[in-house]
């Protein structure tokens, strides 16, 4: 059986990466499997342990970080989140090809791990659209947005740690070219 592709898909906050990730998933050619993160904090309601995340105690997070278990970690707004080595380990060695929707830090301790990995940085057409977008959620006060902006600046300047850049003009222009890369890179 062939090995899986760990892909890492990264971009600024607002640039569309969930919707991209959900097209994605319709291409059955590719194989996906999303990677399923474990935390700390608690489940909201409808949400299962081992489908949206897997749930464990500050302690059983802390051991896994000593044993090296995982690919990437990060603290948010004092609740802990990983990527679970083992879990992504069994299924690229199943064949799957594993899809980390991460932010850029996560998405660089993964490469560094996992050298192999294909990297793709999802881009806006430009920051003004990216802005455009955000206002247009309506979820967010004026000094988050600006601050999101500003964030989006910083983040967008690490585009070239990344193997490819694909511009997200629309869903289905992004998600194809993403879907293409994937496939080149299961022929290799």
């Amino acid at each position: 059986m062939t090995r899986g592709i760990l892909i890492i898909l990264s971009g600024p906050s607002g640039v569309g990466k969930g919707t991209v990730r959900q097209v994605l998933f319709e291409h059955q050619e590719l194989g996906l499997h999303y990677s399923i993160s474990m935390t700390t904090r608690k489940p909201r309601p409808g949400e299962v342990d081992g489908r949206d995340y897997f749930f464990v105690d500050q302690q059983t997070f802390e051991k896994t970080i000593a044993e090296d278990g995982f690919l990437e970690y990060a603290t948010f707004v004092s609740h802990s989140y990983g990527t679970p080595k083992a879990y992504v380990e069994k299924l690229l060695e199943e064949g799957k090809n594993v899809l980390l929707e991460i932010e850029m830090q996560g998405a660089l301790q993964v490469m560094k791990k996992c050298p192999d990995a294909l990297s793709i940085f999802l881009l806006p057409p430009s920051l003004e659209e990216l802005e455009r977008r955000i206002r247009h959620r309506g979820t967010e006060a004026e000094e988050v947005i600006r601050q999101r902006m500003e964030t989006a600046r910083k983040e967008m300047n690490m585009k070239d740690h990344y193997q490819y850049q694909v511009v997200n003009q629309t869903v289905e222009q992004a998600s194809n070219e993403i879907a293409a890369i994937i496939l080149k890179n299961m022929k290799k």
